[in-house]
């Protein structure tokens, strides 16, 4: 998959009586804990019963459809981030419908839903590395390298300029991806770079 980079919607607030919420509460935490843990059927349950009290809730649906593409369920998923998008529209549930399409070699509607999540939200780096991975498969490449330029001036990163450095070499500019390689190497040799010793300090001690 595309970076397998889920977009996870923040945990909703619910105004309801205090043992409700309370409730709410200990399932979010449950459902969280069980997924990190791939504990998948115990935070299936717990996602369930959040929607069963509060069944509008678009960040359930959307930590479920999460949920079932973790398990390549992706019929569901996509159902579940199709409801997210419906009840709240929001450009997470549109680039995990993405990524299920892209799983699932529907390049097109991957397509699609990148480009209505990237005209809701456009800073980040991510969304356009996605963008770019799916116009490879689609064969546009001068989309691809826009996507991965756009993605770089977001997020100057060693993976970020391989994306680009491959670009510019596939699309046969080879001067560009020349100088790509070269910041790229650069780069890495200032990540590698071992840390100056700091300086030590004199301490003028007071009797």
């Amino acid at each position: 998959m595309v970076g397998r980079s889920w977009n996870h919607e923040p945990k909703a607030s619910v105004s309801h009586a205090t043992g409700i919420t309370s409730r709410l509460d200990k399932l979010w935490e449950v459902a969280q804990d069980s997924i990190q843990e791939r504990k998948y059927l115990r935070a299936e349950r717990a996602l369930l019963t959040i929607l069963k009290v509060d069944e509008r809730s678009a960040t359930a649906y959307n930590r479920l459809g999460i949920l079932y593409a973790k398990q390549r369920e992706y019929t569901d998923a996509i159902e579940c981030f199709e409801i997210a998008q419906s009840l709240e529209p929001s450009a997470s549930s549109l680039h995990n419908v993405g990524l299920i399409y892209f799983e699932t070699e529907n390049y097109q509607k991957a397509a699609i839903a990148f480009e209505q999540a990237l005209s809701m939200e456009n800073g980040l780096a991510s969304r356009y590395i996605a963008y770019g991975k799916v116009q490879e498969k689609l064969g546009n490449f001068k989309k691809m390298t826009e996507a991965y330029e756009q993605a770089m001036s977001l997020e100057p990163s060693p993976q970020t300029l391989r994306f680009v450095a491959d670009a510019y070499a596939r699309t046969n500019q080879p001067e560009l991806a020349a100088k790509a390689n070269a910041e790229l190497a650069q780069m890495s040799a200032d990540n590698n770079a071992p840390a100056r010793p700091s300086k030590p300090t004199h301490r003028r001690v007071v009797m």
